[in-house]
């Protein structure tokens, strides 16, 4: 291994002190398909440099140290210069100690010494902030700064565009960090030589996912159909807690373990290698009736808001897909997807108002729809007796699923996507190039904010690719629907046969 891989970085740092596994792997697999940014993280990203652009604005005469990363000696020398000579503040500041290297997003004069600023894109300072900036604060002090005051400036949650406040807030982390320091030379230490040596073996824990999941978790926790963490509902501190335990298969748990209904069920569908439906899915058919319409959003999420009102990272619903249900068995279609950087939220609400106005219920799958349509009402005033009126209508099929069906192949989960093709086989997502909401929200975003740098036949690529996904996710709730009334002994509705198209 070369020096230069064997160095730290702040960031390096940090994920050690998450795990050493997850170092090591980071260090000398960099080039892992793990560690490849999808179209989400790097939007996060984006996201991320962007809020530090916006505030270095708040430090005036504030000097950049714009050179390279991999540029580090003649970073620390512009580092230095812009010190020796009285910059007020300087962004991206560079020192090398303990062979670690760090950035420091703003360190600012402040009297005798330094405030050392670590910008985040979160709207709150956490715990893993802390080791951050302490291993900033410890090289900074081996080369000579004395830092004086640390501190988080992160976004502010009462924040609202275009001008409700300060866009960010400060937290304090001199205690904290001062706490921390003492741990840091020997964290690096020990670091360091776990690099030096082979992969080290670091049982799974809670380390697995805090602060953030590990990218290489497929690596440590084999995830076949049987596994313990594809029991519904488990979550990833219980599945830690059965692996510790040494069960690793559902088929491993105790006839005493506690268990709920619906795990109860699971276990039940898969011991009988068939789906398993209660008798009380007819009953809750029952709701579903009359003029039936199945709405699903896709929104948007910004770090920095763009429209009126709206908080930092606050979702927004910038697309709809509506079908109905007509009196002949036949279904109607309607979809609106903003174009351009103003606020889509009015026409996107008088567009939805328009379509559902004739539907007696219009069903969603979980509570998303209901809280995007309570948030309409508060942005777009003028509608929101309408919008309260379609709130009214609105009926949830993922608890009718979760309560009285399961299927083997569901592995767990209850998700739209992940009930959809063991209970219509013949309805995927595998036809479509974007098959994840996330995935939507970012593409959706570059249609309305940076269209001029994508080429029209891409837009209206990305475009169709949005309409077919959204439109899909309407349809898949048409056909759960009709196979559930199947299910439940229910044959009273026609097979409206294909999907209609626009």
């Amino acid at each position: 291994m070369t020096t230069q891989a064997a160095r730290l970085s702040k960031s390096r740092f940090v994920t050690g002190c998450q795990c050493h596994k997850l170092l090591w792997w980071t260090v000398h697999e960099p080039d892992a398909v793990e560690l490849q940014p999808d179209k989400v993280l790097q939007d996060l990203f984006d996201q991320g440099r962007q809020v530090g652009e916006v505030a270095r604005t708040r430090y005036p005469g504030g000097v950049l140290i714009d050179l390279p990363h991999d540029a580090r000696a003649e970073r620390v020398a512009a580092t230095r210069k812009a010190l020796d000579e009285g910059a007020p503040a300087v962004f991206e500041a560079t020192f090398i100690a303990d062979n670690t290297y760090v950035a420091i997003d703003v360190l600012e004069k402040q009297g005798d010494g330094y405030r050392l600023t670590e910008v985040k894109s979160s709207t709150s300072q956490k715990d893993e902030h802390v080791p951050d900036v302490a291993v900033q604060a410890r090289v900074a002090a081996a080369c000579g700064v004395k830092i004086t005051a640390a501190d988080v400036l992160h976004l502010n949650k009462e924040f609202r565009h275009p001008d409700s406040g300060d866009l960010f807030a400060r937290t304090d982390v001199t205690g904290p960090v001062a706490a921390f320091l003492p741990q840091v030379p020997d964290e690096i230490a020990r670091q360091r030589e776990m690099l030096a040596g082979p992969l080290p073996d670091v049982p799974i824990g809670a380390q697995c996912f805090e602060p953030r999941e590990c990218p290489f978790i497929g690596r440590c926790w084999p995830h076949g159909p049987e596994h313990i963490g594809n029991l519904a509902g488990v979550g990833p501190k219980k599945t830690v807690a059965y692996l510790q335990r040494g069960i690793t298969s559902i088929s491993d748990l105790p006839r005493t373990e506690k268990l709920n209904f619906t795990q109860k069920r699971q276990l039940k569908a898969m011991a009988q290698g068939r789906i398993v439906v209660e008798p009380t899915l007819a009953g809750e058919l029952e709701r579903f009736g009359g003029r039936l319409g199945f709405l699903d959003f896709e929104t948007i999420i910004r770090a920095i808001p763009v429209w009126p009102g709206m908080a930092p990272w606050q979702q927004a619903a910038a697309q709809f897909s509506y079908h109905e249900r007509q009196p002949d068995g036949s279904y109607t279609h309607a979809a609106f997807l903003a174009e351009g950087p103003q606020d889509a939220r009015p026409p996107l609400a008088a567009a939805m108002v328009r379509a559902t106005a004739n539907a007696s219920r219009v069903v969603m799958y979980t509570s998303f729809e209901k809280t995007r349509i309570r948030e309409l009402q508060r942005a777009v005033p003028e509608l929101a007796t309408e919008l309260a009126a379609l709130e009214a209508k609105l009926i949830d099929l993922h608890p009718v699923v979760k309560n009285c069906v399961y299927h083997p192949d569901f592995l767990g989960s209850f998700s739209l996507k992940d009930i959809l093709t063991p209970l219509v086989p013949e309805l995927t997502y595998s036809d479509l190039v974007i098959v994840d909401g996330r995935v939507a929200s970012v593409e959706i975003a570059r249609l309305l904010f940076v269209a001029d740098k994508i080429p029209r036949h891409e837009r209206d690529r990305v475009r169709q690719d949005l309409l077919n996904y959204c439109e899909r996710d309407t349809w898949a709730m048409v056909k759960l629907v009709e196979r559930l009334r199947e299910l439940g002994g229910k044959s009273g509705w026609a097979n409206p046969g294909a999907m209609p198209r626009g």
